[in-house]
């Protein structure tokens, strides 16, 4: 593992993360869900499930070359699926929480099954400079893509003890990085912190928070990124907005939310807040259309964002999957979704 470097707050220092017998905690208390509530929603995810949780039709995907990649300019922005985003930076490219499986479970006969296939495949994909991961749940972290991947990556970016997991798996312990909360690195001329983020880890029965969760600030000289991984609203949006922001772009979860899960995962109105909180310019709401993983419509939350977005006069974009969002020449884009589904209630049209 490469030496971290820890990041000066501008008024203090920060808090890294905690430990509590060895497993990782949020720093806002978090509600411990029973075992009767836990056996009710796996109850209802597998019997009760409403059948508009998956697109009536197929979803509209642009497809991506390996030249369209090379020939697309500095500070583009890829969606590639669910929280998997190609970016390009430095004249080099970097992706996020890397799904390429068929479906976000341990076992690919059974659990959440894609919506869409990737706009390009792994082989396709152009050198990585470094693959950056925020937590190790299987909507985040495919096993099979991380090992496809490492022939082509220079560096994999990760929370604490999600790098070890990496190391088990094969990858060469040279290209792994590690880091707690409030820690970064520079490479290839940007520079990466790894931020706080209110959630929780796991893979298994009983290595539940043993590794770290976090979110992601990218700096590529004037221009800020942001990345949320997974998160419940906290104040830590507001505190990252000041010591790293404004940024450009907030790459923000929206998507698989529920009452039931509030400290997990945010509501559209709480993405909104916290968009506002980090002092962001560009809104690109991800965590959604490829993975049925609760309880709402596949299309709500691009619905609900977009209309408080609009409410609020906030500058949203929501391409399609494959389609390119260049920082530095913003635009829009459309809601794709409606011709999906037909037109959603309150859902302004002209996006």
């Amino acid at each position: 593992m490469a030496n971290p470097v820890s990041v000066p707050d501008k008024t203090s220092t920060p808090e890294a993360s905690r430990q509590d017998q060895g497993l990782f905690r949020n720093h806002a208390p978090v509600q411990r869900e029973g075992v009767r509530k836990m056996l009710r929603i796996m109850w209802n995810m597998i019997f009760h499930k409403p059948s508009n949780t998956r697109p009536a039709a197929a979803i509209p995907v642009q497809p991506l070359t390996r030249e369209d990649l090379l020939a697309a300019p500095n500070h583009s922005v890829f969606r590639l699926g669910h929280s998997t985003l190609l970016l390009k930076m430095q004249d080099k490219f970097w992706i996020t929480d890397p799904v390429f499986a068929e479906r976000a479970s341990p076992v690919q006969w059974a659990g959440p099954k894609r919506f869409h296939q990737p706009p390009i495949s792994l082989d396709q994909l152009p050198p990585i400079e470094a693959v950056i991961l925020s937590h190790n749940h299987y909507d985040h972290l495919d096993y099979e893509a991380v090992l496809r991947l490492a022939v082509k990556t220079n560096l994999f970016l990760t929370p604490l003890g999600v790098g070890d997991t990496l190391i088990k798996w094969g990858i060469d312990a040279n290209k792994v990085r590690q880091f707690d909360w409030w820690q970064g690195t520079e490479i290839a001329g940007v520079r990466f912190i790894a931020t706080p983020s209110q959630h929780f880890s796991g893979r298994g029965l009983f290595d539940g928070n043993s590794t770290l969760w976090a979110s992601w600030v990218m700096i590529d000289g004037d221009t800020r990124i942001f990345f949320s991984g997974d998160s419940g609203y906290f104040d830590g949006f507001k505190r990252i907005g000041e010591q790293f922001g404004p940024f450009d772009l907030t790459l923000m979860e929206t998507g698989a939310y529920n009452v039931e899960w509030p400290h997990v995962h945010m509501q559209p109105e709480q993405t909104l807040q916290a968009h506002i909180d980090l002092k962001g310019r560009w809104l690109f709401p991800i965590h959604n259309g490829t993975f049925d993983l609760a309880m709402h419509a596949w299309h709500e939350p691009f619905d609900r964002i977009l209309a408080l977005a609009w409410e609020r006069s906030i500058s949203i974009t929501t391409p399609q999957m494959g389609e390119a969002f260049n920082i530095s020449q913003p635009q829009r884009g459309n809601a794709w979704w409606l011709g999906i589904e037909g037109e959603s209630e309150g859902v302004v049209q002209n996006a």
